[in-house]
C-alpha cells in the first residue's frame, strides 16, 4: 500500500478514536455533567436542545421549572436516571434555580454519596434559604451520616437543619418528629420530650413508636 494512503489513515483513525475518546459517555448521570467538558457532538446536542426549548416557551427560566418538575415525577417513580437527566437540563436552562441543586443532593442521598449530597444541599440553601424542605434533606443526610459514624457533631448538623427547618414551618409534624428522635439520642431528655408533644398535637402517629417506647424508659429514670 502507498506510503501516502497508510499514512492519511493511520491519521483519520486517529482523528475518529480521539473524538470517540472525547465523548465522555454516561456524562448526564452526573451533577452539572461532572463539570466535564463536551465534546462537538455533546455541544451540538446540547444546542439543540436549547433551540427546542426556545421554540416552545417564553423563557429559559420558565423552562427550568417545568424540567424541574419533570425531574421530581421521575425521583418519585424511583427513576433516579431519568431524574438526573431532566435536572441536569434544567442546570443548562437556569443554574441559578435553587431547586435545581436541591435534586442533585436527593439524588446523590439515593446514591448514599452523602457528603457530596450535603456539597449541593448547601448550594441550594445559598441562593435561596427560605425552603425548609432543603433543611430536611440535609438532615436526613447528617443523619446517615451519624447512623454510620456514630459522631455528635454530626448529629449536632442534623439537628441544627431541622431547628432551621421547624423555623420556616412550625407545624409541621413530620420535621417536628425528626427532630424528636434525633434528641432521643442524648441522655437529657427534656429537648426529646418537648417535640414529642409538640409532635402529638398535629400528628400523635408521626413520632416512631420505637422512639415513643425509648423516650417512656429514659422518663422513668
Amino acid at each position: 500500500m502507498n506510503k501516502f494512503l497508510i499514512l492519511t489513515f493511520t491519521c483519520l483513525l486517529y482523528i475518529a478514536c480521539s473524538s470517540v475518546q472525547d465523548c465522555k459517555e454516561g456524562i448526564n448521570l452526573l451533577p452539572m455533567y461532572g463539570k466535564l467538558t463536551k465534546c462537538a457532538a455533546q455541544i451540538k446536542i446540547d444546542n439543540d436542545f436549547f433551540a427546542s426549548v426556545d421554540s416552545k416557551f417564553s423563557d429559559r427560566k420558565t423552562a427550568a421549572v417545568s424540567y424541574i418538575d419533570m425531574a421530581w415525577e421521575y425521583f418519585y417513580k424511583n427513576d433516579l436516571e431519568s431524574s438526573m437527566k431532566r435536572f441536569n437540563q434544567a442546570w443548562l436552562l437556569d443554574s441559578t434555580n435553587a431547586d435545581v441543586y436541591w435534586g442533585f443532593g436527593n439524588l446523590l442521598g439515593r446514591q448514599n454519596k452523602l457528603e457530596e449530597s450535603i456539597y449541593f444541599f448547601e448550594k441550594s440553601l445559598k441562593i435561596n434559604s427560605a425552603n425548609p424542605r432543603v433543611y430536611e434533606s440535609q438532615a436526613t443526610s447528617y443523619g446517615q451520616l451519624f447512623s454510620m459514624d456514630q459522631d455528635l457533631n454530626t448529629l449536632n448538623k442534623a439537628i441544627e437543619s431541622l431547628r432551621k427547618a421547624n423555623t420556616l414551618d412550625k407545624n409541621n409534624p413530620r420535621i417536628l418528629a425528626q427532630l424528636t428522635a434525633a434528641y432521643s439520642y442524648f441522655y437529657q431528655k427534656d429537648s426529646a420530650n418537648k417535640y414529642l408533644n409538640l409532635t402529638d398535637k398535629f400528628d400523635p402517629k408521626a413520632v416512631h413508636p420505637q422512639v415513643r417506647e425509648l423516650l417512656e424508659q429514659k422518663n422513668k429514670r
